[in-house]
């Protein structure tokens, strides 16, 4: 016999805990779609798509450090298997034009995916400031929440492999009192960490690590972005650091590269 949960309708109750107790706790299922039924339509179906969403959350050390280039290198690389759709949803710095803000890094990731969407369903925030995410927006009058960008992430289609790219640092602002990590947590999707490989990297990538480790997230690769090939061995000193897949990437040798992201689907 399960445990039951007493159902009130009115209680408020964050909803990803809430439905994590019942789905590890409760076998009586009368309880589950009475609770399910409380809530509107809307959040019923982005809360049960949470549940299995697949993909990976793109982060990085800082801003500039290669994100979007990994990403769509990333993007690349699973294409081969699996249908995959890009998503970033929020940038900054976009390009104004006669159709509207243009964002960069969203549009490059969306014409590397076979079937590319509409721009407005990759990126959903746009901005013409190269502020963060949250400054821009709160400098237009627009109130944008975390729940915000967990609802523009989301794939037209279930099946669908979602990159999702962040904006700046795994600490920089993202929307009203939201951190990157904190969209990383709420997509329950697993990280890959971006660094800059040069004199200093070691630093950036144990930062981003513990600070990645204190909110919980799953990262499953740290990416030394070698821009310019040096022989500063940060891989190999950063292998004795942490557990965690470290790989350098360099443009000239993906092979290597490819291999390992592979490897974490």
């Amino acid at each position: 016999m399960g445990v039951i949960i007493p159902f009130n309708p009115n209680m408020e109750t964050n909803t990803e805990s809430r439905l994590t107790i019942i789905l590890h706790s409760v076998l009586n299922m009368e309880v589950l779609t009475l609770w399910l039924l409380s809530l509107d339509y809307r959040r019923r179906v982005l809360l049960l798509k949470s549940q299995t969403m697949k993909g990976l959350f793109i982060s990085g050390s800082g801003t500039n450090v290669g994100k979007t280039l990994i990403a769509s290198y990333i993007i690349k690389a699973l294409s081969v298997k699996y249908t995959v759709v890009a998503r970033k949803p929020i940038e900054s710095d976009c390009i104004k034009t006669a159709d509207g803000l243009m964002p960069k890094d969203a549009v490059l990731l969306n014409n590397l995916c076979a079937n590319p969407e509409p721009i407005s369903a990759v990126c959903k925030f746009r901005f013409e400031a190269c502020v963060s995410g949250e400054k821009a927006s709160a400098e237009q009058g627009i109130i944008v929440k975390l729940q915000d960008l967990v609802d523009a992430v989301q794939p037209i289609n279930d099946d669908d492999f979602v990159v999702v790219e962040g904006a700046g640092g795994i600490y920089s602002p993202i929307a009203q009192q939201a951190l990157n990590s904190d969209l990383a947590l709420a997509l329950k999707l697993p990280v890959v960490i971006v660094v800059k490989d040069e004199l200093g990297a070691i630093n950036q990538a144990l930062l981003s690590i513990n600070a990645a480790k204190k909110h919980k997230l799953n990262i499953v690769m740290l990416v030394l972005n070698q821009i310019t090939p040096n022989d500063l061995g940060n891989e190999e000193a950063l292998k004795a650091y942490t557990d965690i897949e470290v790989v350098t990437f360099n443009q000239n040798k993906i092979g290597n590269f490819n291999t390992k992201v592979m490897a974490l689907i």
